[in-house]
């Protein structure tokens, strides 16, 4: 015999109803963070079909997450991109221990976490702390961003630093 509505509301979700701790699936975290790197794409010069079809998405899963960041001047007429966006994004930033996840908001704000890890891997690999030097002082989603070279030295001997992947990933609970 079937639950009723109310039996099954009552219950909550089901044990393969796994969801991430931002909330998403992890099909569906993958699928937004393609449609942030296709809003990203349409932001350098492509158009929402090529964005969509380079980035493995759909023009309909864009839509979905990230559809308030699109412009139509008229019906019919060019779909493009607004030059910034408020969006939420999980992101990590090297901590005293390892690699911290945080919650960026702002295009403009991962932007400038990018260009940080950009200076954090130019130091890595020449020993330039130039670099470092404009981040001093500064913090991203509420985390204090690591300028002493000698601690992203030690950082980078341990292991501890990821430059290849700055968004998070999140793993399913259980």
């Amino acid at each position: 015999m079937g639950r009723s509505k109310t039996q099954t509301k009552r219950r909550g979700r089901s044990n393969s109803d796994k969801r991430s701790p931002k909330g998403l699936r992890p099909v569906s975290n993958a699928a937004r963070d393609r449609a942030l790197k296709a809003l990203w794409a349409m932001r350098h010069g492509d158009p929402l079909s090529r964005a969509a079809h380079d980035n493995g998405v759909t023009i309909r899963t864009i839509k979905r997450y990230v559809g308030s960041e699109l412009l139509q001047d008229r019906p019919g007429g060019r779909i493009r991109a607004t030059k910034s966006d408020r969006l939420v994004r999980y992101m990590q930033i090297p901590g005293p221990d390892g690699p911290k996840d945080v919650t960026v908001r702002g295009s403009k704000a991962a932007s400038e976490l990018g260009r940080y890890m950009a200076a954090v891997g130019k130091f890595l690999r020449s020993g330039e702390v130039d670099a470092l030097a404009k981040f001093q002082g500064k913090s991203i989603g509420g985390h204090v961003l690591i300028t002493d070279p000698d601690t992203l030295s030690v950082l980078a001997q341990a292991g501890a630093l990821t430059l290849d992947e700055i968004y998070a990933h999140p793993v399913s609970s259980s």
